[in-house]
């Protein structure tokens, strides 16, 4: 089975063509090397227009879409909050994965990730931190366990050996 995702970067800047999305390219460049059909980066700013990009990727039937930035702590960094406005179930194990990948290669400061996880339908979503060392590890975290995580989603049983 073939699995379409999207990379959402979720940043004001970015979106307004000040500053350069580094981590979009890197998840996009890490779900096509694990099979996943995806186009170049979405990118939103903060806040609103991430719950409107989540919608809209839900509405296409996306299998997985990633976020990158907005888990942090500013108060623009709202990204958590507008994915659990559309999950209908979390998936907490899966950002827990990309904090616990984060420090063990090094980066305490992965623990301030707010990122979260959840199916919304049939589309996982799952929010990245929005440095490229953050993308690198949730495509690490992610990599493993994606494809059989996207096949239960949509009806698969768990695999024997």
């Amino acid at each position: 089975m073939t699995f379409q995702g999207r990379v959402i970067t979720c940043s004001t800047r970015a979106a307004a063509g000040t500053w350069e999305d580094t981590s979009g390219p890197i998840l996009v460049a890490g779900l096509r090397e694990i099979g996943i059909e995806v186009g170049e980066p979405v990118v939103v700013a903060d806040g609103e227009p991430v719950l409107d990009a989540l919608h809209s990727a839900v509405a296409d039937g996306v299998d997985v879409v990633i976020t990158t930035g907005g888990t942090g702590h500013t108060p623009r960094d709202l990204t958590p909050e507008m994915t659990a406005h559309v999950i209908d179930r979390p998936s907490p194990g899966l950002a827990e994965a990309i904090r616990a990948y984060g420090v063990a290669h090094g980066v305490p400061t992965a623990i301030l990730s707010r990122g979260i996880a959840g199916i919304a339908g049939t589309t996982l979503i799952v929010n990245a931190p929005g440095s490229s060392g953050g993308a690198k590890d949730t495509i690490a975290a992610l990599s493993p366990v994606l494809i059989h995580a996207l096949d239960q989603i949509h009806g698969g049983d768990h695999s024997r050996p």
